[in-house]
C-alpha cells in the first residue's frame, strides 16, 4: 500500500511530489476542522446577504452584477462548465495528481470556504487515482486547468482510471457517489488561486533535484576523460567564493574525481582548462543556488492563502475580502528563474559532450566512433544535444513578460505562473536528455583512453560499470536513440546526490 502524506499545516515540496508520484493524501482532523469552520463563514455570508466576490456576485469584469441566492449554485456550476475551455493533451498522472494535491492543500488553509464533503471528494479522486482529464494549453494562470478538476465533481467533462478514459458521472459513480450540486462561491474556489503552478513546481523541484547530482556525475566522468587539471576544485581555492551551490558542488566533484590516476598522470599539462570543465562548480553552484530559492519560494506559496476572495472571522462576524492573492508572480518569477537555470546546466553539458567527441581537443579518436570513415560514432547525437540546448533557450524565454490583457480590462497584468511550470518541465526533459547524452559519450570516451592502464576514481569507476551493465560500448551497431531513452529513462528515476549512492 502507498504512503500516506497527512495535510495538517501547510505541506512542503516534497510532500506534495510525494504524492504526486502515488502516495496517499490524508487531513488531520485540524485540517478538516478548518475546512468546516471556513464553511460556516461562507453561510452567514450568504444569510446576511453581504456582498462578497463569486459568492453573490458575477466574476471577472461582472463582479459588480449581484445574484440572487436562488441563483448561487447555478453560478457555482457555470463557473465550471464556462471556464473549461482548455486545448491541447492532456497533463500526465503525476502532473495531475500534483495540482489535486495542492488544491487540497490551499483548502485546508481554511479560508476558501468549500464544503467539507467537496474536499473530500476530491480526496476520493486522488486516493482512488480517478484523475480528471487536464487539457494541458489554454491558461494564462490557472483557471481552464483547475475548471477541468472540477467538472468530473459535478459529473461533467472526464477522468482516467487506468487506461480507460470515463464521463465524470462515471468517475464518481466509482467511488460510490453522485455528482455534488455546488453552493455557493465553490465554483469560484475550484477554478481559482495558484495551486496549479505550486503542484507543478513540486514536480518540477523533485525532478530538477535529482539532476543536480547527475549534471555533478556527468561533468566528473568527462572532466576525467580530457585528462582536466582538478586542483581547481580543491576546497580552499573554492571556499574563496561564498556559495552553498558551489560549496556543494565542489565537495561532490571532489568525491567523484578522488584517487584518480587518470587525473594524476595529466597534473600540470596545463595551466588551467576551458571554462566547461574549470567552471563546474561556479555554474553548477549557482544552479544549486537557484534551485534552493525556487524552494523557498514553493514552500512559501503552498503555506499561503491564494483563494479570492477569503473568507476570516466567525460565523457571528465573518469577513470577506477582495484581493489579489490568487496572482502568482512569485512563483512565474520563480519558475522562471528555474528554468533558466536548469538550461544552464543542459548548455554546460552540451558543450563539455562536444569536447568529449571532437578530435581537435579530446586527444581521443574522432567522435568516439570505432574506426575511421566507416563509422560515425557520436557525431549525430552531439547534434541531438545543440539541438535540445536549443530549444532550450527559446522555452527559457520569460513567461512573466509575456503580458496580455483579459476580462475587459479587469484582468489586465497576467504573470503566467503555470505556463512558466509547464514550459520548466519541458526543459526539464531536455535536460535529462542531454546529461544521458553527454554520460553516453563519457562512457564511449573510457574505452578509447590513450593509456588504458591509467585507472579511473573509484566512484567514476562504479558509474561506469553501473551503466556498461546497461548498455555495451557502441560501434554503429544499433540506433542511438534506443541507448538514449534506456539511460535518460534510468537517471531519471535514481538518486545520485552523491557518489555514495550508486
Amino acid at each position: 500500500m502507498a504512503d500516506t502524506v497527512l495535510f495538517d499545516g501547510a505541506p512542503d515540496w516534497r510532500a506534495i511530489a510525494a504524492i504526486a508520484r502515488g502516495a496517499r493524501l490524508g487531513l488531520s482532523p485540524a485540517a478538516e476542522e478548518r475546512i468546516r469552520h471556513a464553511r460556516s463563514l461562507v453561510d452567514s455570508l450568504v444569510a446576511s446577504g453581504t456582498r462578497g466576490y463569486g459568492i453573490n456576485t458575477g466574476v471577472g469584469a461582472l463582479c459588480d452584477v449581484v445574484i440572487d441566492r436562488d441563483r448561487q449554485a447555478q453560478l457555482s456550476r457555470n463557473i465550471l462548465l464556462s471556464h473549461s475551455c482548455g486545448v491541447g493533451a492532456p497533463l500526465g498522472r503525476e502532473e495531475t495528481r500534483a495540482i489535486m494535491a495542492a488544491q487540497i492543500a490551499n483548502f485546508a488553509h481554511g479560508c476558501s470556504g468549500v464544503r467539507p464533503e467537496t474536499v473530500a471528494a476530491l480526496v476520493a479522486l486522488l486516493n482512488a487515482d480517478i484523475l480528471p482529464v487536464i487539457p494541458s494549453r489554454g491558461s494564462v494562470g490557472y483557471l481552464t486547468h483547475a475548471a477541468a478538476i472540477g467538472l468530473v465533481l459535478i459529473g461533467e467533462g472526464q477522468a482516467r482510471i487506468g487506461d480507460r478514459i470515463v464521463s465524470g458521472a462515471q468517475a464518481m459513480a466509482e467511488l460510490g457517489l453522485a455528482p455534488l450540486v455546488l453552493a455557493a462561491k465553490e465554483g469560484l474556489s475550484l477554478v481559482n488561486g495558484t495551486p496549479c503552478a505550486t503542484g507543478l513546481a513540486a514536480l518540477a523541484l523533485a525532478r530538477m533535484e535529482r539532476m543536480l547530482g547527475w549534471a555533478d556525475a556527468a561533468a566528473a566522468v568527462s572532466y576525467e576523460n580530457l585528462g582536466a587539471q582538478n586542483a581547481a576544485f580543491d576546497a580552499v581555492p573554492l571556499g574563496l567564493r561564498k556559495s552553498d551551490g558551489l560549496a556543494a558542488s565542489g565537495a561532490n566533484l571532489r568525491a567523484w574525481l578522488a584517487d584518480s590516476e587518470i587525473l594524476a598522470k595529466g597534473a600540470g599539462r596545463r595551466t588551467q582548462d576551458p571554462l566547461s570543465l574549470r567552471a563546474v562548480p561556479q555554474v553548477h553552484g549557482a544552479v544549486r543556488d537557484a534551485f534552493c530559492e525556487a524552494v523557498r519560494v514553493t514552500d512559501r506559496e503552498l503555506a499561503s492563502v491564494t483563494d479570492n476572495p477569503a473568507v476570516t472571522g466567525t460565523p457571528a462576524a465573518p469577513e470577506v475580502w477582495s484581493q489579489a492573492h490568487a496572482v502568482g508572480a512569485g512563483m512565474a518569477l520563480a519558475l522562471d528563474g528555474l528554468a533558466t537555470a536548469a538550461a544552464t546546466l543542459a548548455a554546460i553539458s552540451e558543450r563539455r559532450t562536444d569536447r568529449l567527441v571532437n578530435p581537435l581537443v579530446s586527444g581521443l579518436p574522432a567522435f568516439l566512433a570505432a574506426g575511421g570513415g566507416v563509422y560515425s560514432g557520436f557525431m549525430i547525437l552531439q547534434y541531438t544535444a545543440a539541438s535540445l540546448v536549443a530549444e532550450n533557450r527559446r522555452f527559457a524565454a520569460p513567461a512573466t513578460l509575456d503580458g496580455g490583457i483579459t476580462s475587459a480590462l479587469q484582468e489586465d497584468i497576467l504573470t503566467h505562473a503555470t505556463p512558466a511550470a509547464g514550459k520548466l518541465l519541458q526543459i526539464l526533459d531536455n535536460l535529462e536528455l542531454v546529461l544521458a547524452i553527454e554520460l553516453l559519450a563519457a562512457m564511449q570516451a573510457y574505452d578509447m583512453q590513450p593509456d588504458p592502464a591509467a585507472r579511473r576514481a573509484p566512484a567514476t569507476d562504479r558509474l561506469y560499470r553501473f551503466i556498461r551493465a546497461l548498455l555495451p560500448a557502441y560501434r554503429d551497431d544499433r540506433p542511438l536513440n534506443a541507448d538514449l531513452a534506456l539511460l535518460r529513462a534510468r537517471i531519471a528515476d535514481r538518486d545520485l546526490s552523491g557518489p555514495e549512492m550508486l
